[in-house]
């Protein structure tokens, strides 16, 4: 499902929005679609949920949004990058604790996940009481009102994890007087997030169900999956566990999903929506991308943003630089690491002051250096500022890891044991001797403790550089003892940058400020 949208089905949308506002208008205004007249047909119910897909992919507005800039950025996996320290200043200052609430990566990416919302709560006021038709039976009416609840929670999902609770917004906003709502507890976020998923698992199709065309939808993997990581984050590791279980029978036993044979595959456009992927953004070549803003690309900044500065080695922008404290993590004969971390030689930099930033000559690998060209050479982009390739929101790899966590945690060792040996075994590729099962390793003990660390230390090596290490360990309540320790082995040019990090206040980011004002909403502690 490269492409979600067409331009004028989303002319259309904002048409209906924008109109629907100014219910005081006694007479409908010549050439304005009415809801009723729109909803009529199963290809207008399509094209409402394709719709919806779309914001889940932006990544520009008013400056870069990419989710990485917190997931990798804030935490110790990377540092900033980009020409100098000024350059994305508002990454600089999220990356170094001196946020405040006038950051525009926040109110930028704070406002993509309400349009994307928005959209959702459309389709779910209007597909429900539409009429089946030739286009769309009972089964694809349902499918489509699953994948709406599934995006709306990973809407949800993506704002309480940044910023605790937020407005709860279930419904289609058609008056003035209806915009302004107040914050809901991220607890009760949660729990909504967890009533979509439900329902949504319920609803959705099995991966294999879907033509070639449509791969890259929702799927009932997909939904289990975000339970899974939902009732994780929530600490639910009963519910946790069974919702892992539920995916991963569905993988082992009925194929639905397995992990490539090689690791690089999942970086690389070959392996787009192939059997790791479980959910991925969908991106597509664009060479009529400009800067417009939200929507006017189907490509990705994400490539340009990540490649190195220097021509020799794709001639990026070197954003999200990988830190030595994530190189140090690798065991020495980890594949993973060269397949993540790319250390380019003084022959390859151009322009060294640009390319090393604080320190770190390191450039992530990952979708950005991938090597799809002929003869195994960086991929050439069609535009210079988007990228094709997708994004995996979840791969299998990331799911039998948050599994094996909740089988601990539920003291379930032996099942725990087995899904962190999964991922370490296709790692090793066969050579039993550069990977050794647990807890043959870094000094661990067969106890649950360093079984615990065990599965967090393959977190952060399988999925490194992949946007999940902050949240990881704000949900783990380790951050502020991690974020410390870190600061203290920086480089001292790191360091002289970085403010202390405050325990209570920085495991979430300020609500915006405009955000704030509009909707007398209450900040977050300490912003």
């Amino acid at each position: 499902m490269k492409k979600y949208i067409s331009t004028n089905i989303l002319c259309i949308l904002s048409a209906l929005f924008l109109t629907s506002c100014n219910d005081w208008l006694t007479e409908t205004s010549p050439g304005v679609t009415e809801l009723d007249d729109y909803f009529t047909n199963g290809q207008t119910a399509i094209q409402s949920v394709n719709a919806a897909y779309t914001p889940i992919a932006w990544d520009y507005n008013t400056t870069f949004i990419n989710e990485w800039f917190i997931g990798d950025v804030v935490s110790d996996d990377a540092l900033k990058g980009g020409q100098n320290i000024s350059d994305m200043a508002d990454a600089y200052d999220m990356e170094n604790f001196k946020t405040n609430s006038n950051n525009g990566l926040l109110l930028d990416y704070y406002r993509a996940q309400y349009q994307g919302i928005s959209r959702c709560n459309l389709v779910l006021q209007e597909v429900p009481p539409m009429a089946t038709d030739t286009i769309m039976d009972i089964k694809l009416k349902d499918r489509l009102i699953g994948e709406a609840k599934f995006l709306r929670a990973m809407y949800y999902f993506r704002l309480v994890r940044i910023f605790g609770g937020v407005p709860k917004i279930d419904f289609v906003i058609m008056s003035n007087n209806q915009w302004k709502q107040p914050r809901a507890s991220a607890d009760d976020i949660y729990k909504f997030i967890i009533e979509d998923l439900l329902d949504a698992e319920k609803k959705l199709w099995v991966k294999s169900e879907y033509k070639a065309e449509d791969l890259g939808r929702a799927t009932k993997g997909a939904a289990q999956a975000m339970l899974l990581k939902a009732y994780l984050y929530a600490h639910n590791y009963p519910e946790a566990e069974k919702w892992g279980a539920t995916l991963v029978k569905q993988a082992e036993d009925d194929g639905e999903y397995s992990l490539c044979t090689n690791y690089k595959d999942n970086f690389a456009l070959a392996g787009e929506n192939g059997q790791e992927s479980i959910f991925e953004i969908q991106y597509m070549s664009d060479p009529q991308s400009d800067y417009g803003g939200f929507g006017f690309s189907r490509g990705t900044f994400g490539v340009v943003l990540t490649r190195s500065r220097s021509s020799k080695l794709g001639g990026g922008w070197g954003f999200n630089k990988p830190t030595q404290d994530l190189y140090n993590e690798y065991e020495t004969s980890d594949p993973r690491r060269d397949a993540t971390i790319l250390k380019p030689t003084d022959a390859e930099i151009e322009t060294p002051e640009q390319e090393i930033y604080l320190g770190s000559r390191y450039v992530s690998k990952k979708y950005a250096m991938m090597e799809d060209g002929a003869g195994g050479t960086i991929f050439k982009l069609d535009h210079d500022s988007r990228g094709p390739i997708n994004t995996k929101a979840i791969r299998y790899a990331d799911a039998l890891l948050m599994y094996a966590e909740a089988c601990v945690e539920n003291n379930n060792t032996t099942t725990a044991k087995w899904a962190l040996e999964k991922v370490r075994e296709r790692a090793r590729g066969g050579n039993n001797a550069i990977l050794p099962a647990f807890p043959n390793y870094k000094g661990y003990t067969d106890t649950k403790a360093d079984l615990i660390k065990a599965i967090r230390h393959e977190r952060r090596v399988e999925l490194a550089m992949e946007g999940h290490r902050w949240f990881d360990l704000c949900r783990w309540g380790t951050v502020k003892k991690v974020m410390d320790a870190y600061k203290a082995n920086e480089t001292e040019e790191a360091r002289k940058h970085m403010a202390d990090f405050i325990e209570g206040k920085h495991e979430l980011f300020p609500i915006p400020a405009e955000e704030v004002n509009l909707g007398s909403l209450t900040q977050n502690n300490g912003y």
